[in-house]
């Protein structure tokens, strides 16, 4: 049996490239997000973990599902998959800032995807065949 992981994550793109989050235990960066606690719907988890993560503050319910995503889990064991449930919206012109375990923040486009765990490298790809990145 193949073990799974559920986690969400908030897509924002600014001027055709996407935040990502490398937290400080990893080399490689993925969306600001995590897994929901229980009573949480996911876009409440997705906005929780974008506060926690970049301080920023998004309405879950204005947050729209834009992709489901499966693909290995990085950093966990073999045969482990993560489902990775990516929501746009929650739109706001404040800048990020690493909080809580993430060490780095940065805006990629289809060029950085080698630095990215293996189901952003998906994501990536969905996001640049919609036009939203370059």
């Amino acid at each position: 049996m193949i073990a799974e992981v559920l986690a969400t994550a908030w897509v924002c793109v600014r001027d055709r490239r996407v935040l990502v989050v490398r937290p400080h235990y990893t080399d490689v960066f993925y969306l600001p997000g995590g897994k929901p606690e229980p009573g949480e719907s996911y876009a409440e988890a997705a906005a929780r973990e974008v506060l926690e993560e970049v301080g920023l503050v998004v309405d879950p319910a204005d947050l729209t599902l834009f992709t489901e995503i499966v693909a290995e889990a990085h950093n966990r064991p073999a045969g482990t998959q993560v489902r990775l449930l990516c929501f746009t919206g929650g739109k706001t012109d404040d800048e990020p800032v690493a909080a809580a375990e993430i060490g780095e923040i940065a805006w990629f486009t289809s060029a950085d995807t080698e630095r990215c765990a293996p189901a952003i490298r998906l994501l990536v790809g969905e996001l640049v065949t919609a036009g939203l990145i370059g």
